[in-house]
């Protein structure tokens, strides 16, 4: 039985309540599921009368102990019941999937618990939903329900801001997709094209928007359209085409109100206001930054880029002289900041250099004084010097202890004495002494030939492709290595890396030259960001201050 989705201003209380009350009629006693299922579509528009179909659905499921339908039937009442009462039929469909002990039709409903959990923004227990479904799903050959895992987990490593990673699932699924599932498809190929801008890749994001909005038009889903065009406008701002932004994502923004998507209508006016504000038409662009907070107030919806908005009414109406609305937008960057901090906790969000939190608070006291009448300038020019000063002192202190820090570091690293890394969950060696001794040597042996050949270099080594490649299994290799290396897998690989980048840099004028990005390439790191806490952790210093090191010894020696 395929869920829908019904729109609605209200679900009679009844519906919302247990329907241990509920009598089936007489008229449909009999009548078996297809007939109801059939009914429940026929009605979709008319929550009431879909609703006595539906719950004479869930009765008779009930009266003949058949789960899967039972389940089916709490799936389609979720997505008939208003956001808050779908977590509670969620959890019955659960129930009712693990009766069946089906493990495909387990792991769909907790998929679909997941989903529910997502979108309530409870990111954490969405991925462990997520998980327990893969768990399930793995060990069926149901393809599609294998690849809508990955798509989900895609969708939440992107709001958690892993951006390589959802790209990699994301690429998959469109991979699997793309023959005979056109929704799915579609939507994988949006969710790649927004992972390309976020990580600064422009050119492939417009490249993506445009296939996308040629196949919705071959596949028949104009309603796409609108999400890849909308895509687009974003990714010409980021191009610096400003007035092409504007007139894209105004084009867009009809259908995604239509579509009640207030998210996607936040991002819009967004960035049509941002866009705005780069042509110097500061006027024109704050009634889209308004918008934005008035999505805040009505959906509780945030993201990470969009609290600039408040930083820009902030500085707008500060330049004004306007206390109250510059007061109120503090308080709505504070609310917002929050709000983004309690929905998902890896989503700790850096807000701009001139409004971090201490700041914040500071001019919101000063703010409030001055709207209420209390003004002590004398007072808070003096707290604010005295904060400043402080604030430099103890960041030249810190900066000097950290660059003492690295230079001893770096004197030990040239002395080679760097230490392997600690890690802080040791793994058990139980399982080490069952692996046959001729084995081991033979993995020893394969594993050695490997670093030998420099072959840790390659791009996306994973544990499984490594374990493939020794004709080996992911246990046993990980239990050697960590056995035989003192390491966890990916933390051995990164310091083959980084420990034949070390010395490469010290050889290579031309290495010295490059950049963090160009050096992460040349060692087959998957991103920049990933390449420098590699190295940080490794040499206990970052690249940079490696590489000035370097060249400050050289001019001594000419010298």
């Amino acid at each position: 039985m395929k869920p829908f989705f019904i729109l609605m201003l209200f679900v009679p209380l009844w519906i919302q309540s247990q329907n241990t009350s509920f009598k089936v009629p007489d008229s449909i006693q009999n009548k078996d599921f297809g007939y109801l299922e059939d009914r429940i579509d026929q009605f979709k528009n008319d929550s009431t009368r879909a609703a006595i179909y539906l719950f004479t659905y869930i009765k008779k499921a009930k009266r003949e102990h058949n789960w899967q339908e039972l389940k089916n039937g709490y799936q389609n009442l979720m997505h008939l019941s208003p956001s808050s009462m779908r977590i509670i039929y969620a959890d019955s469909m659960v129930y009712a999937a693990k009766k069946t002990k089906d493990n495909a039709a387990i792991g769909s409903a907790f998929l679909t618990k997941g989903i529910v959990l997502f979108s309530n923004k409870k990111h954490e227990e969405a991925l462990d939903d997520y998980l327990i479904a893969n768990a399930y799903i793995s060990k069926t050959n149901d393809q599609y329900l294998i690849y809508k895992v990955k798509y989900n987990i895609a969708q939440l490593k992107n709001n958690m801001g892993f951006y390589d990673e959802a790209i990699s699932l994301l690429r998959e699924c469109i991979n699997y997709y793309k023959k005979n599932h056109d929704r799915p498809y579609l939507n994988s190929l949006h969710s790649l094209g927004l992972s390309y801008n976020k990580v600064g890749n422009y050119g492939l994001c417009s490249q993506t928007n445009e296939e996308g909005i040629k196949e919705s038009a071959k596949r028949a889903c104009p309603e796409m359209t609108a999400y890849f065009q909308h895509s687009e406008g974003v990714n010409q701002y980021f191009l610096n085409n400003y007035q092409k932004a504007i007139d894209i994502l105004k084009s867009t923004m009809s259908e995604i109100e239509r579509n009640s998507d207030f998210a996607n209508e936040a991002v819009g006016n967004f960035y049509i206001g941002k866009s705005y504000w780069e042509l110097k038409k500061h006027e024109t662009a704050i009634p889209y930054f308004k918008k934005v907070d008035q999505i805040l107030n009505s959906k509780q919806f945030i993201r990470r880029d969009l609290l600039q908005t408040y930083v820009l009414l902030i500085n707008y109406y500060k330049t004004k002289k306007e206390d109250k609305l510059h007061l109120y937008y503090v308080d709505q960057l504070l609310k917002a900041d929050q709000l983004l901090r309690e929905t998902n906790s890896y989503l700790v969000a850096k807000v701009n250099k001139e409004y971090d939190n201490k700041n914040i608070i500071i001019e919101n006291q000063k703010l409030e004084q001055q709207v209420n009448g209390r003004n002590s300038n004398k007072l808070i020019f003096i707290t604010l010097g005295t904060l400043i000063f402080l604030t430099l002192l103890f960041v030249s202190y810190r900066n000097f202890k950290m660059k003492s820090t690295y230079k001893k570091n770096y004197e030990a690293l040239m002395n080679k004495i760097v230490q392997p890394i600690k890690e802080i969950t040791a793994i058990q060696h139980a399982g080490i002494d069952d692996i046959n001794t001729a084995a081991v040597t033979e993995l020893i042996k394969q594993l050695e030939k490997w670093e030998q050949g420099k072959k840790f270099l390659e791009k996306e080594i994973t544990l499984v492709k490594l374990a493939a490649t020794f004709n080996s299994n992911t246990k046993y290799l990980s239990l050697i290595i960590y056995h035989h290396r003192h390491k966890k897998f990916v933390t051995y690989v990164n310091d083959l890396k980084i420990d034949y980048l070390i010395t490469a840099i010290k050889e290579s004028k031309i290495l010295q030259q490059y950049k963090n990005e160009a050096l992460a390439e040349e060692v087959g790191f998957s991103s920049t960001q990933r390449f420098a806490n590699a190295f940080k952790a490794r040499a206990n210093m970052p690249v940079a201050f490696y590489i000035a090191q370097l060249n400050k010894e050289k001019k001594k020696v000419v010298t």
